[in-house]
């Protein structure tokens, strides 16, 4: 059954600009205890970093980790939706363009992110997926 994406977004938004560094966005993740960081010039939306970005299109192309800005790692052709869209258009969505995370925009700016694993907790709180998302943070 379909409901609000505001009843299951993670309203905890971490945002750096597009010339921080990947170090940066890292310690971000770490400190935010969060898994993917919004990409904002002038208030706007320009992209998603996530750890697997930083994985692949940093490390593993042997990127400095200092000197790297995530203007150049971050995925920037981005479905967003509204708070108020559908949970049912959400899956849809992360089928179709093969997403985990999708940030959700309202007036502009980004008020939340939904991912796989609030979906996953939500709708089947019994998988493997729904357990590990529901799961308090291993630090």
């Amino acid at each position: 059954m379909s409901q609000p994406i505001r009843d299951l977004m993670t309203r905890r938004v971490v945002k750096l600009p597009g010339n921080a560094t990947i170090v940066d966005a890292a310690r971000s993740l770490r400190d935010s205890d969060v898994g993917s960081i919004v990409v904002e010039e002038d208030g706007k939306l320009r992209g998603l970093v996530t750890d697997r970005d930083i994985a692949i299109r940093a490390v593993a192309e042997e990127r400095d980790p200092r000197t790297t800005r995530l203007s150049e790692i971050c995925s920037k052709d981005l479905v967003t939706l509204s708070a108020d869209d559908e949970t049912d258009r959400a899956v849809e969505i992360m089928r179709k363009r093969s997403v985990r995370r999708i940030p959700i925009v309202d007036h502009g700016k980004v008020v939340g992110i939904l991912s796989l694993g609030d979906l996953a907790a939500e709708r089947d709180s019994n998988s493997v997926l729904g357990q590990i998302s529901s799961a308090a943070p291993n630090h």
